[in-house]
Formats: C-alpha cells, sequence, structure tokens
C-alpha cells in the first residue's frame, strides 16, 4: 500500500517508515510529489493532522497519512502544543530544533515542575472525502532535563528524559525509542486500524 506523508520533515518520515514497515507500507513524502505544506490553522492535533492528510490526499489522488505533534508542558499550562515546531520564534530566536530546545530551557528556568508529555496524533484517508478518517492518538509522559542529553532523534528528543529508562529520548537507540514513544504509540494504534478496517 502506497501512502502519501503529509510532511516534509525527515525526522519524522524515517521514524514512520520504520514503524509502518511492519504492514509493507511504502510512505512518499508529499514533497516528492510536488505537494507544498498545509496550513495548521488550529489549536488542536486532531484538527491539524486532519487538515494536512487531506491537503495531501487532494493534491495527489493518494491515501494519506499526516502526524501532528508537540510537547505539552504542564508549567506552561499545555503549551507550546500545536505551536512548538515555531516555539523559540516567540522569544526571539529562529526556527528550528535547537533554538527550540534553548528556548525551552531558558522559560523553565527555576521552575521546579519540569512534567511534560509528547503528543503524537496520526490521522489517515482513503481519500481527501474519506467520511471515516482513522484517528490514532501516542503520549508519553516525562520531565525535562536541564540540559540536553544524547545525539538522537530530532526536535525536544536530548531534553525529554524518561525515568522509566533514566534517560532521555536521544540517548536510546532508534529500535527502543521507536517501541516506546509517543509517534510509536500512535503508530502502533494506527496500524491496528488500517489492519481492521482497511486491509
Amino acid at each position: 500500500m502506497k501512502l502519501v506523508l503529509a510532511s516534509n520533515n525527515q525526522g519524522k518520515l524515517a521514524e514512520l517508515q520504520q514503524l509502518f514497515a511492519a504492514l509493507s507500507v511504502t510512505l512518499v513524502p508529499q514533497s516528492a510529489l510536488g505537494v507544498g505544506e498545509a496550513e495548521e490553522p488550529f489549536r488542536t492535533f486532531v484538527e491539524n493532522a486532519l487538515t494536512k492528510a487531506r491537503h495531501a490526499s487532494a493534491a495527489t489522488g493518494l491515501a494519506a497519512i499526516a502526524d501532528d505533534a508537540g510537547l505539552c508542558v504542564d508549567a506552561f499550562g499545555g503549551l507550546p502544543g500545536v505551536d512548538t515546531a515555531y516555539y523559540a520564534t516567540q522569544f526571539g530566536y529562529a526556527k528550528g530544533d535547537a533554538n527550540n530546545v534553548k528556548a525551552l530551557l531558558e522559560q523553565l528556568d527555576g521552575v521546579v515542575n519540569r512534567r511534560a508529555a509528547l503528543v503524537s496524533t496520526l490521522v489517515a484517508l482513503r481519500s481527501h472525502d474519506d467520511p471515516e478518517p482513522l484517528i490514532a492518538v501516542g503520549r508519553v509522559v516525562g520531565e525535562i532535563a536541564f540540559a540536553p542529553i544524547g545525539d538522537n532523534g530530532f526536535g525536544f528528543d536530548p531534553v525529554m528524559y524518561l525515568p522509566a529508562f533514566g534517560k532521555t529520548f536521544a540517548q536510546l537507540t532508534p529500535e527502543v525509542k521507536n517501541a516506546n514513544s509517543h509517534r510509536g504509540r500512535a503508530a502502533q494504534a494506527m496500524l491496528a486500524l488500517m489492519r481492521e478496517r482497511w486491509l
């Protein structure tokens, strides 16, 4: 089965290709098909993921899958949430993973409650007007480390400390991370939905 991935994020593409290999699903990034990024005007992960999947499917005529993910920090009332990718820009930094981490650590300086969740919402559609989209959510709760640790992963992986492992996501092997991450959990749930409803 071929699905267009409604993202140009290489980190997401690599992770999702590994996770969906079990179903013989081939993910084609939308950029390879000449599709640009969709607008993401909504305040929830599910609405933005649905919008991205519909955009990619409408532009290509293919079934599509989209991921909207972010970091939800307890001390910030769940923010940055859907604005995670642009978090650093609120504080005068250029958009980018390293600047996001830097801005987050600055904003948490002196904050005792460092509990946070990484959330991934996957939406899959058979066509742009599919009335029954598949929706899967993965969530992992941890704590924001005081400094980046580890070289694997992307995004907030170097500061997302997981007490169960005693490590950050960036210290885990890709296999262990994929089995336990927010995106990994969402992908596992999505695979089950696809087997049940599409195959």
